[in-house]
């Protein structure tokens, strides 16, 4: 049985941040070989974890929604350099913003190039013509309306010129309905969680469901505390609004479900398509705006991924703005899930560490947690 000492010691240093609760589950050739919990997952520290909570998982949310629109990929529906106007016609004419003035892009935007985060969008949940669906649809946003009123925004940079998180992979949703003919959460529930067996999982959470989430918190660094900010979401626009970029609800559980279905493969997309999601897509010239390039990582469809065949971050994955956290290692035979509820967490920067603990921990190459200890001094908050 497998100590996981580094990995271990990582959380414990996470829990001697006040962290107000974690989570955290490791299977190894499909079997659990790891679970953690720490806290409570009320306010009132009354209800210890138990591994039933659900989570907004923010960012967490791109892989699914990078995975569903693939199933229309193997389907034939598209191609990956297919102009994005040929689906929303309201992409057609674009214009870029240089300074204080606005010229018309050059550039198309790709299908990809909404994949790789290389469109041109940004990431302005509050533009005035965001802010003018909201009014205009009283409050709804529906997913596929809304894009009508972000094609009018600006975009930042010439499409496939750039690296910039952003709003792509909300773009990404509202063509998963042009191309399917279905509401996006419908398709997804039907075409990624039905065939991975998740059966707590919604892009379009009830009022039940939000009032039934673990306890969500704000960190305020300048003061080191944790302030308790209730179930909002502030990614998800409206009350109609299918976020493909941060609007899932799940648990532990259940994301696990999808890491394992992507590991194996073919129960939701086939193993080749997994491998081709997790290749590399970004152009040397743009990995210096990838803040995870330093790291040995690239970028693929929606995830990160190892930079090259001779990368030492054999995983993929992502993480959310609540500090959840996952990785797959397909070379290894793993996979991880963390959930948090932190918005702003202290411990944001170090999760980047928890695949390269546990291929240490399974290789046995850290029996006293030596790993952890020396790297510590770069684990600061």
């Amino acid at each position: 049985m497998y100590e996981f000492r580094s990995l271990n010691k990582l959380l414990d240093y996470f829990a001697q941040m006040d962290t107000p609760s974690f989570d955290i589950e490791v299977r190894h050739r499909g079997k659990t070989v790891m679970r953690r919990m720490h806290g409570y997952s009320d306010v009132e520290k009354t209800k210890p974890i138990d591994g039933t909570e659900k989570y907004h998982i923010y960012s967490c949310s791109k892989p699914i929604t990078c995975v569903a629109a693939m199933t229309l990929f193997e389907k034939g529906k598209f191609s990956l350099q297919d102009k994005l106007s040929a689906y929303m016609p309201e992409f057609s004419k674009m214009y870029v913003r240089e300074g204080d003035t606005v010229r018309e892009a050059k550039n198309p935007i790709t299908i990809e190039n909404l994949f790789t985060m290389t469109a041109g969008f940004t990431y302005d949940l509050r533009s005035k013509n965001l802010m003018a669906a909201r009014e205009e649809t009283g409050g709804a946003c529906p997913t596929r309306e809304t894009m009508k009123y972000l094609a009018k925004d600006p975009l930042a940079f010439e499409p496939g010129e750039r690296f910039s998180y952003s709003l792509c992979h909300d773009v990404i949703a509202a063509f998963v309905e042009v191309v399917s003919g279905e509401k996006f959460g419908d398709y997804v529930k039907r075409n990624v969680f039905d065939r991975a067996g998740m059966t707590n999982s919604t892009f379009l959470p009830d009022k039940e469901t939000l009032d039934s989430l673990c306890a969500q918190y704000r960190y305020h660094a300048d003061k080191r505390e944790y302030e308790y900010v209730g179930a909002q979401n502030n990614y998800n626009i409206g009350t109609e609004y299918e976020s493909g970029g941060a609007g899932c609800v799940t648990t532990v559980d259940d994301y696990m479900k999808f890491l394992e279905a992507l590991r194996v493969g073919n129960t939701v997309i086939s193993r080749e398509t997994v491998k081709y999601m997790a290749t590399n897509k970004l152009l040397a010239s743009q990995n210096a705006e990838y803040g995870l390039w330093s790291q040995g990582y690239g970028y693929g469809l929606g995830i990160r991924c190892p930079l090259d065949n001779s990368s030492a971050s054999t995983d993929f994955g992502w993480g959310g703005a609540a500090a959840a956290f996952l990785a797959c290692d397909i070379k290894h035979e793993f996979s991880v899930y963390y959930a948090q509820h932190v918005l702003m967490a202290p411990n944001q920067s170090m999760r980047i560490k928890i695949p390269e603990y546990i291929r240490a921990d399974l290789e046995g190459k850290d029996d006293n947690g030596e790993i952890f200890e020396s790297q510590k001094t770069e684990l600061t908050y």
